[in-house]
């Protein structure tokens, strides 16, 4: 099936949830009916971002804040002291029950929803309403079956597999996975001299830490110690393993650290298809929106009547991402995911994530408002770092976390910047620049470009319109021929637009609804 989308074009002069300016916002957009997951991870590394099926891109040189896409690079990633304390304070509140004192403000992957989409619900609903979806499904499949015919194949339906790290992890994952440690590059962290060829000191309690680890594996030859489990966490890919005293904890360590018979809590995270809607995310559904609506009321001070049903639905559970389960893909398949976090057999927090070609890319985190001392926000990225180097292990293609957007003039969204190493998306060449390279520029200007060469160009862009693809009167046509029936002068410069925006090769492959 190709992505069938409705470009909308500019919209400019809304309110913007980042600095509170009543009409500074600008983006363009389309209504995406049906989208391929290397469709989206290539607009996404072009700019572009969905909310839920609206996928917008912000016109950087003229919005009030510019956001600009970031990702970082998991297999180098090493958790700084912040991050270190938030697994640890996690750690001793599943086995002893302790709630560490101290500042619980936590950063969410996004700080509200009408930052994330086009200022508000009223423009998502709207278009949906103009959209008729139902007929335009109902041509697509329509055109699509006698194209298939034609080419004398059936079509095929993607199994919608689950991924429950727990106990029962062999019997979800089969036997594709890694049953050896999984080791990570190390990288020193930004800024720090430390010698890392010495041995760091080492605490008195690290040692007694290590010698019972050790007590326990010899007690149980399988490699497994007891009470490892407790988190639910997968026993096949990451055992525990002596730490070696001149190497840093990794990121897998600290998480997956085991935890005493007798925890006074158990974590599990649970990976389920939300589009389609899997029958796992259909039983938690009325759970998970309760979760959310607490959230949006407590955290974002929404009154009672806004997180509805039909707004969490649309923002968080709407997809326009086809699933697809290809042999060599992860084994949860590509498309889009809810992960949730169960603590003693409730729901306390769901990421909202996209698994594309090569990333694992963040849409939303919403929790529980009682379980904000945990520090949620920055515990899900780190676990979300985690399972994109999972992932990788049998995908290598897959290899990169996308943040959403970093915007360096919004204080409360540049904690973003701290999951180093990371790149920012260069605004005009769409190539990866590291972070530390466009700070520096950031300080001085809200928009910049990142690539230092001034004779680099988008390498990407729309070279020939006229190969793009249009669907128009429940036919596919390149735009050459389409544009041979259209009077409208606007037409044409709405149609180059959205050729200029997505690029010449979503351009060709995925189809522009015009009617």
């Amino acid at each position: 099936m190709a992505s069938v989308v409705e470009y909308k074009g500019l919209k400019a002069g809304y309110h913007c949830g980042y600095c509170d300016s009543e009409e500074g916002k600008v983006s363009c957009g389309m209504w995406a009916h049906s989208m391929t997951v290397q469709d989206y991870q290539d607009l996404i590394d072009r700019g572009w971002r969905r909310s839920g099926k609206y996928v917008y891109k912000p016109v950087m040189n003229q919005t009030c804040c510019p956001q600009y896409t970031i990702r970082c690079r998991p297999l180098q990633f090493q958790p700084s002291k912040s991050h270190k304390k938030v697994l640890k304070k996690m750690l001793k509140f599943l086995a002893k029950g302790e709630i560490s004192k101290g500042n619980y403000e936590d950063d969410p992957m996004e700080p509200t929803m009408e930052d994330t989409v086009a200022g508000d619900f009223g423009l998502i609903n709207k278009l949906d309403i103009q959209c008729d979806l139902k007929t335009l499904s109902g041509d697509l499949t329509e055109s699509f079956d006698s194209e298939e015919k034609k080419k004398g194949k059936s079509p095929k339906k993607g199994a919608s597999n689950e991924f429950i790290q727990s106990q029962d992890i062999e019997e979800k994952l089969g036997s594709g996975e890694p049953s050896h440690p999984v080791k990570m590059p190390m990288a020193p962290k930004p800024g720090k001299g430390a010698d890392l060829s010495k041995p760091p000191c080492r605490k008195a309690k690290e040692i007694r830490k290590e010698r019972k680890r050790l007590k326990l594996m010899q007690q149980n030859p399988a490699g497994e110690p007891e009470g490892f489990q407790a988190q639910g966490e997968p026993p096949s890919l990451f055992p525990p393993k002596a730490n070696k005293s001149n190497q840093p904890k990794s990121l897998e360590d600290l998480i997956f650290e085991s935890l005493p018979e007798n925890a006074s809590h158990k974590l599990e995270v649970r990976v389920v298809r939300s589009s389609p809607p899997s029958s796992q995310f259909k039983a938690t559904f009325q759970e998970s929106y309760q979760v959310y609506k607490r959230y949006q009321m407590v955290i974002h001070k929404d009154p009672p009547d806004k997180p509805t049903v039909s707004q969490f639905t649309r923002f968080l559970c709407s997809s326009p991402l086809e699933a697809e389960n290809p042999p060599n893909g992860p084994d949860c398949g590509y498309g889009s995911f809810h992960q949730q976090y169960w603590l003693d057999g409730r729901i306390i927090a769901v990421g909202v994530i996209d698994i594309l070609p090569y990333c694992v890319s963040s849409v939303y985190l919403y929790y529980d408002p009682d379980y904000s001392f945990l520090s949620l926000g920055v515990y899900s990225a780190l676990r979300e770092i985690a399972f994109t180097r999972q992932l990788h292990q049998k995908t290598s293609q897959l290899s990169y976390y996308y943040m959403g957007f970093y915007i360096h003039s919004c204080p409360k969204m540049k904690y973003k910047g701290q999951y180093r190493p990371s790149d920012l998306l260069c605004p005009e060449t769409y190539v990866w620049v590291p972070i530390e390279q466009c700070l520096p520029s950031l300080e001085n200007s809200k928009y910049c470009r990142f690539n230092q060469d001034p004779e680099a160009v988008d390498e990407g862009h729309s070279k020939d319109p006229d190969r793009l693809q249009v669907f128009y009167k429940k036919a596919i046509m390149p735009y050459g021929v389409y544009k041979k029936q259209q009077k409208d002068p606007g037409e044409e410069a709405a149609v180059l637009q959205y050729a200029r925006l997505v690029g010449q090769t979503c351009s060709e492959r995925m189809l522009l609804f015009r009617n």
